[in-house]
């Protein structure tokens, strides 16, 4: 459990390095419980891949990557998640909405009751937040998501998130 919150730390520290150099982009955390009484911590750089366009009156469409790396703990295993998600997000004013869905490589051992068949798998998710603060850089959000294979292989028991996201423009 140790090496592996080492490598999320050295990941967060990456992400922090490398996205300091460029504006617009943006590191984030999450924290949420799963199924089976899974915890999460996840660190995140961002990277926007389309800038508001009007998407309908008053709203605007946003699209950014993110980067991200996990470990998951129940308790009995720890986990560890490295993710590359396209997010869309449709904002208005400071609120938004947002979907997205992505691709990690997962350890395949969750807990006793869930192992994966492969380490390759789906995440997606639903979400909503509020930016906040000096010029909005902060950001303040609430995620559900589902990771699993989406059927490439058996068994595919898949897991379900509640996350709560901070976010921080580096801009």
């Amino acid at each position: 459990m140790i090496r592996k919150i080492g490598v999320i730390a050295g990941a967060g520290a990456v992400f922090f390095l490398c996205g300091s150099a460029y504006a617009d982009n943006a590191l984030a955390m999450e924290l949420g419980r799963g199924d089976d009484r899974t915890n999460v911590l996840r660190l995140a750089f961002t990277h926007p891949w389309r800038q508001g366009e009007p998407a309908a009156r008053e709203w605007q469409l946003v699209g950014y990557w993110e980067f991200a790396a996990a470990v998951w703990d129940n308790h009995d295993e720890s986990v560890a998640d490295v993710s590359a998600t396209p997010v869309f997000r449709l904002a208005r004013s400071a609120a938004y909405i947002e979907a997205a869905i992505g691709f990690h490589l997962v350890t395949t051992h969750i807990s006793a009751h869930r192992t994966f068949s492969t380490a390759f798998q789906f995440g997606e998710h639903l979400g909503a937040g509020y930016r906040f603060g000096p010029a909005r850089r902060y950001d303040l959000g609430l995620r559900v998501q589902h990771i699993s294979n989406g059927g490439i292989s058996q068994p595919n028991p898949g897991i379900n998130f509640v996350l709560v996201r901070f976010q921080y423009d580096l801009e």
